[in-house]
């Protein structure tokens, strides 16, 4: 891995605001950029997705990457997890909890991403950190990341970076769990010549968001579930 990606690991660096992010999946959002320039240093999480996306972040900022899976053989050459201590604090870095090593002693946060799932957590002496995802939008999920700043006493702040578009009155966010359950429905609904009007109010969601998965299936033949999340901003 180019030196110019990421700060050494396992090395002291005394960094004052830490930008923390995951599964970007191949975007990098012009606001999502803006706020990675004004820190000093990268932690990502994993799920970068392309080399193209890992060269602009690693280009802006020193940074840790790990791996995730949908890094395939391009990032062969990055860990799967990592450690690094930054301004007198220990990150302990994996992209899917589950993967985890047991012995988190010395370590004072452990950041992981793949559910896209925004996390700030204590359990014991170790603070969890998941900034969810600021990659393509799945559904009406957040669109979030984490900035860390160190202060001059050797305390912290991380504040929420939350760059969701605004969500409709009455609009139901749909359980992680359902996304594929409810985007398969949407697909079967359109099969059985159902209009746009009947599908959203038969699943509960906005009629722009059913739009947009049919518009995205039926221009991409032979896409999976995978592929559609992956498109949808």
């Amino acid at each position: 891995m180019p030196e110019k990606h990421r700060i050494e690991y396992n090395k002291l660096m005394m960094y004052t605001k830490i930008a923390i992010l995951s599964d970007t999946h191949s975007l990098l959002r012009p606001e999502v950029e803006e706020v990675l320039r004004g820190c000093d240093c990268i932690l990502h999480a994993g799920d970068i997705a392309s080399k193209e996306t890992y060269d602009k972040i690693g280009d802006i900022a020193p940074t840790v990457f790990v791996r995730g899976n949908a890094d395939k053989a391009w990032a062969e050459e990055i860990p799967a997890e990592a450690e690094v201590e930054i301004s007198g604090f220990r990150f302990y870095m994996v992209h899917n909890i589950k993967h985890a090593k047991k012995d988190l002693s010395g370590v004072d946060f452990i950041l992981y991403g793949h559910s896209h799932k925004y996390e700030n957590k204590k359990d014991g002496t170790v603070i969890y950190l998941n900034p969810g995802s600021c990659g393509p939008r799945r559904f009406t999920q957040p669109v979030t990341m984490m900035v860390m700043t160190v202060k001059d006493d050797g305390t912290y702040e991380i504040e929420k970076k939350d760059f969701s578009p605004a969500l409709k009155r009455g609009t139901k966010l749909p359980p992680a769990k359902e996304m594929d359950v409810l985007i398969k429905s949407i697909i079967k609904d359109m099969n059985a010549n159902r209009t746009v009007d009947d599908i959203a109010q038969r699943s509960r969601v906005e009629k722009e968001l059913v739009e947009e998965i049919l518009q995205i299936y039926t221009t991409h033949p032979g896409i999976d579930i995978d592929g559609i999340l992956n498109r949808m901003k």
